[in-house]
């Protein structure tokens, strides 16, 4: 059974950082893109980064680009979300997701993922 289990989110304020985790069991990491997901009260789920299964490649959306960097460590079996320069826009629930496998392509979709994890909260304040 795949498990994908998030963790590091919290309280921050603005300006300040937060490393999120997510670390997976149940499926052969090193083969799946992975990609970070968030969903703010009362708006629809919206892609934040994603990165291929060798971590060559990696994309975000225009709003975290720059501020965000989304890595991985196959070894073990855990991606990354570095959060820097943190917005009051950018609270939401953050997820992670497992997607396509051995795609050199950059996935933004969330109906291209197949599994996810419950999700982690950031709450920035102004």
């Amino acid at each position: 059974q795949v498990h994908l289990v998030e963790s590091g989110g919290g309280l921050v304020q603005a300006g300040g950082s937060l490393r999120l985790s997510c670390a997976a069991s149940g499926l052969t990491f090193s083969i799946y893109t992975m990609g970070w997901f968030r969903q703010a009260p009362g708006r629809e789920r919206e892609f934040v980064a994603t990165i291929n299964f060798s971590g060559t490649s990696t994309y975000y959306a225009a709003s975290v680009k720059g501020r965000f960097i989304i890595s991985r460590d196959n070894a073990k079996a855990t991606v990354y979300l570095q959060m820097n320069s943190l917005e009051p826009e950018d609270t939401a629930v953050y997820s992670c997701a497992a997607g396509p496998q051995y795609r050199f392509a950059v996935i933004t979709t969330s109906r291209e993922y197949n599994y996810w994890g419950q999700g982690t909260q950031v709450t920035v304040s102004s």
